[in-house]
């Protein structure tokens, strides 16, 4: 009758054990309501209070606690806890947090890059962007370069590391765009001037001299992407500059300079040619963490173009040299200690073609990377390596005589791969036998030297691939097990011509270079994660995804224009 009198209780109630040594004391319970406070109960009372909490123990509003106050955690007894047991508790705090804090942050840089001690990024991005209606096809760009002028340092005096740049190893990176046809080229932009402005240059790991078209006056030039470069007579480098040495050391007819002023000369294998002086001015780098850069950088300025280039020229404003030499941007960036000398690019494989490039370290792939050391040459500053064999599926196609060594050239200048004279001529014969399975050679396709027709419509080479074997390159060693591999499938040496019609995008080298010397132009680079590491000498590739940076660039860098992603 009691408990029918009783209020409901609605709260806490905790239940405390009798200590050992005193069994008879009995249970204490403690309860709080949001009822009106009762008066004091009695012993007899607890004992009433306990039989009335157990038989409504399953009352909603209330909630079993341990009855045991030993085993009820309490951050106030734990604060009046012995100091081993508080210090243990924080102890196991920090470590969980530091674990949290390294899951975090390797999830969260995949292309931002580690940062250095002192906060500093150490990666720039560099997009590549799409291009559109260039008719014309850009061949492979190998320099010819000519005249040596005495060295003889000159020194300006603003020649340094501009505000806002630190003099610690950072990268830069670049969006990257463009496709092997129709376009022929890959681009990204570089902002030179002050105040800065955005120019479209071809990335081109065949040349050396980074140069765009400019207003000095032009005397040929194509039309470009934006309006011309105009130079200054205070930005013109000297003839007695070092770097202007570089640009001319091979030369045979020197420009002696009458008005103090670098003259250069670049000759393309496609005999186009470019010729302007060089020009010193601010080149400003965003990083992706939106700190920005600025430093004082050396390009060509180029005032008479010739050739098959001036068709590039319709939606570019200059080249981008990143070659091993002196006057290249990344060798620049390098010797002024803001990057490593690391040059990497990876072009998209899919029918929109893009990715990106960077220059420095902090974005190449740690691990499944495939390396083999540079080969150098006095005459060059090429990134080549030596070959020990190129098959076709299983069957060896031959090499140059009776060579049993060959060299091959990276060049993302090139929009398709060159094979010495006996390697296309056994790779053509080889491709014969797609004759025979459906496939009909129709020459009045001038897209390419040879293509094929089908009976049926081709809307990619994914329609065709079948037909064709991957081709191999073989690297290090003469055992096949042993060997470093380069392998190209047959995506990474066909294109689809306008006229529905798969073509093969190997070429004759006959008459590049020097003939002897394979060519992997972007065709073959397709679908590669490409690393030149000049620091270290050698040059690596990893088959990567190369859609996914530009789509990340698109929320990362916002120096990059909206339209142009």
């Amino acid at each position: 009758m009691e408990s029918d009198q009783s209020p409901q209780i609605k709260g806490v109630v905790i239940i405390s054990l009798p200590p050992p040594d005193n069994p008879s004391l009995g249970k204490t319970i403690t309860a709080f309501t949001f009822s009106n406070p009762s008066p004091q109960p009695s012993p007899q009372q607890h004992q009433s209070n306990q039989t009335h909490t157990i038989t409504h123990n399953t009352d909603p509003p209330l909630q079993s606690y341990p009855s045991n106050p030993d085993l009820t955690f309490s951050f106030t007894r734990l604060f009046h806890s012995t100091p081993v047991k508080l210090f243990s508790f924080f102890g196991v705090l920090l470590f969980a947090l530091f674990l949290y804090g390294s899951v975090s942050s390797t999830t969260t840089q995949e292309l931002r890059g580690p940062k250095k001690d002192d906060g500093t990024p150490s990666s720039f991005l560099f997009p590549l962007f799409p291009k559109f209606g260039v008719l014309g096809q850009k061949d492979v760009k190998l320099q010819l370069r000519k005249v040596v002028q005495k060295e003889k340092l000159f020194t300006r005096k603003n020649d340094v590391v501009g505000s806002g740049a630190v003099a610690v190893d950072s990268s830069s990176v670049f969006p990257v765009s463009g496709n092997v046809y129709p376009d022929g080229l890959y681009f990204t932009i570089l902002r030179v001037g002050n105040p800065p402005k955005s120019y479209f240059l071809d990335v081109d790991t065949g040349s050396d001299l980074t140069w765009m078209q400019c207003d000095a006056p032009c005397r040929s030039c194509g039309k470009g992407a934006h309006v011309l470069y105009k130079p200054t007579r205070s930005n013109v480098v000297s003839s007695v500059d070092a770097l202007c040495m570089d640009v001319q050391k091979n030369q045979k007819n020197g420009h002696q300079g009458i008005l103090q002023q670098c003259d250069y000369e670049i000759q393309y294998a496609d005999h186009s040619s470019s010729l302007g002086v060089l020009i010193r001015d601010e080149l400003h780098l965003v990083t992706t963490n939106g700190s920005k850069t600025k430093l004082n950088f050396v390009f060509g300025c180029g005032y008479d173009q010739e050739g098959l280039l001036l068709n590039t020229l319709a939606k570019t404003d200059g080249i981008m040299g990143l070659s091993r030499a002196q006057v290249s941007l990344p060798y620049q960036l390098a010797s002024k200690g803001l990057i490593k000398n690391v040059v990497g690019h990876c072009l998209s494989n899919d029918d929109v073609g893009g990715g990106y490039m960077f220059l420095g370290d902090d974005f190449v792939p740690y691990w499944g990377m495939t390396w083999v050391p540079m080969a150098y040459t006095h005459t060059s500053d090429l990134y080549q390596t030596e070959i020990l064999g190129i098959n076709y599926g299983n069957r060896p196609l031959r090499f140059d005589g009776q060579s049993k060594v060959g060299k091959v050239i990276f060049d993302s200048g090139s929009s398709y791969t060159y094979f010495t004279k006996e390697a296309y001529l056994d790779l053509v014969a080889s491709l014969n036998e797609v004759s025979g399975l459906g496939l009909v050679q129709d020459d009045s396709d001038t897209t390419l030297p040879i293509c094929w027709q089908a009976n049926f419509p081709i809307k990619s080479v994914k329609d065709v691939k079948d037909y064709f074997k991957t081709l191999t390159l073989r690297f290090g060693s003469k055992w096949w097990i042993l060997s470093t591999l380069f392998q190209i499938p047959p995506e990474g040496y066909l294109i689809i011509s306008n006229k529905g019609h798969v073509c093969l995008g190997i070429l004759d080298g006959s008459n590049v270079n020097d003939g002897s010397s394979i060519i992997l132009g972007d065709i073959s680079l397709r679908g590669y994660s490409v690393v030149y590491d000049n620091a270290k000498q050698k040059i690596g590739w990893k088959r990567a995804d190369c859609d996914m940076p530009s789509r990340r660039l698109r929320k990362k860098n916002n120096f990059i224009p909206d339209s142009m992603l």
